[in-house]
């Protein structure tokens, strides 16, 4: 019995380190928040006190300097930081919503190239419209029938990743063309709107400390998906089993 105790406690502890512990622990944090564009929420209200805290909107802009320079390189985050510098409030805010559409488009931009990638997908959307939200009173100050456009669009997208559903039930297709035309539509506008020269983000890529969870790891220890159980359990069975016969062989001898 004490062999078989030993042989059982050996098995899981294969099995587990087989396990990625992000399956256990599988969070993207809040979907519905975006640290860029809640510093830009922030550096505004300390932009609209009398008068402006500048250091305070410093402060507040170095916590996701880093990842700005990591994705859209160094230019926004030096012109943000010389706009202070200088105590020019209406530049920082500028300098800051273009910063906001760049990250759009790097959120879009990786949907596509992730596309059949649902719950990763999803989640840029989401952080790709929680960017917008901050942006969105801007927008509704300058044509609130163009926000309401924007929006729809974000919702177009979104109905454009389909739903792989549970084992295939409540699955809906998706559709890369239709979800690459709201792209289109959001980006270009938003260009305008702030005054972009371009919003193309060939040099942006997702981090290898911020990727998402379902793009760093390999297909097969993606366990939300059944199949992907199936050779865990073999190999559970497989081990128990050869514990199972060496305690009978050991009761014979």
């Amino acid at each position: 019995m004490k062999s078989f105790r030993f042989f059982f406690y050996i098995a899981m502890i294969v099995i587990l380190n087989l396990i990625p512990l992000k399956a256990f622990a599988y969070s993207y944090g809040n979907p519905n928040e975006e640290a860029v564009a809640e510093a830009y929420k922030q550096m505004k209200e300390k932009l609209n006190e009398q008068p402006p805290n500048f250091a305070s909107a410093k402060e507040i802009f170095e916590t996701v300097k880093k990842e700005i320079d990591m994705h859209m390189g160094p230019e926004p985050s030096k012109a943000v930081l010389a706009a202070i510098e200088d105590k020019d409030r209406q530049a920082v805010v500028e300098n800051m919503e273009k910063i906001l559409v760049l990250n759009i488009a790097r959120r879009l931009e990786n949907i596509e190239k992730n596309f059949d990638q649902y719950d990763t997908s999803k989640r840029l959307l989401a952080k790709a419209f929680a960017t917008y939200e901050a942006l969105s009173p801007v927008i509704q100050g300058k044509d609130p029938s163009l926000d309401k456009q924007l929006r729809t669009e974000f919702d177009k997208a979104l109905q454009s990743l389909g739903n792989p559903g549970l084992f295939g039930v409540g699955e809906k297709k998706s559709d890369i063309n239709v979800f690459k035309k709201s792209k289109e539509t959001i980006l270009t506008t938003l260009q305008k709107q702030f005054g972009l020269k371009s919003v193309k983000i060939g040099h942006f890529s997702e981090s290898a400390t911020e990727k998402p969870d379902a793009v760093q790891k390999k297909e097969w220890t993606d366990l939300s998906k059944a199949k992907n159980w199936i050779p865990l359990i073999v190999i559970a069975v497989v081990i128990l089993g050869a514990a199972l016969i060496y305690v009978r062989r050991r009761k014979r001898a």
